[in-house]
């Protein structure tokens, strides 16, 4: 029997994408994000997301930040209990 180390692989985010947590949930699939770059924007829950994944306050979360507009957000992507614990542990979230 292999070892198992308790480590999984994760999305990483891409070039355009980075961690953020959920501070606030604002109603209308809208919530307040507090990313990694220091940035509260506001975060859309897209189509896709809604009634299939859901979203809490202090989850960590991909989004990606419009070019358009920097105050805002799509959610791309939610990390479950345990792979939120691993990357605090491997020091990724940083906000």
């Amino acid at each position: 029997m292999s070892e198992d180390s308790g480590r999984r692989n994760l999305r990483m985010p891409d070039d355009s994408e980075q961690f953020a947590i959920v501070t606030e949930m604002l109603g209308k699939n809208r919530v307040r994000l507090r990313c990694n770059d220091g940035v509260e924007r506001m975060g859309r829950i897209p189509g896709r997301m809604r009634k299939r994944i859901w979203i809490r306050r202090d989850d960590i979360v991909l989004c990606e930040p419009w070019d358009w507009q920097d105050e805002k957000a799509d959610i791309e992507w939610r990390y479950d209990g345990s792979a939120q614990d691993q990357l605090r542990r491997e020091g990724h979230i940083n906000v």
